[in-house]
């Protein structure tokens, strides 16, 4: 059994680059969805709260 383990460990290597692209992945989705939600609609509760500074305005088509 440990012959097994010590096999698996030897021939295993870390995929660090797969673990940043889901990283940089999950940040980036938190990101844009962030900015999304605060330019949507505001929920109840949240119509009188100011944007952010940090989130741009995004304007709809109809609405320029």
């Amino acid at each position: 059994m440990s012959m097994l383990i010590a096999a698996a460990a030897e021939a295993s290597q870390f995929p660090v680059a797969t673990v940043a692209v889901y990283v940089v992945g999950f940040i980036a989705a938190v990101v844009l969805g962030s900015i999304a939600w605060y330019n949507s609609k505001r929920p109840p509760g949240w119509e009188d709260k100011e944007r952010p500074d940090i989130v741009p305005k995004v304007d709809k088509d109809g609405d320029k």
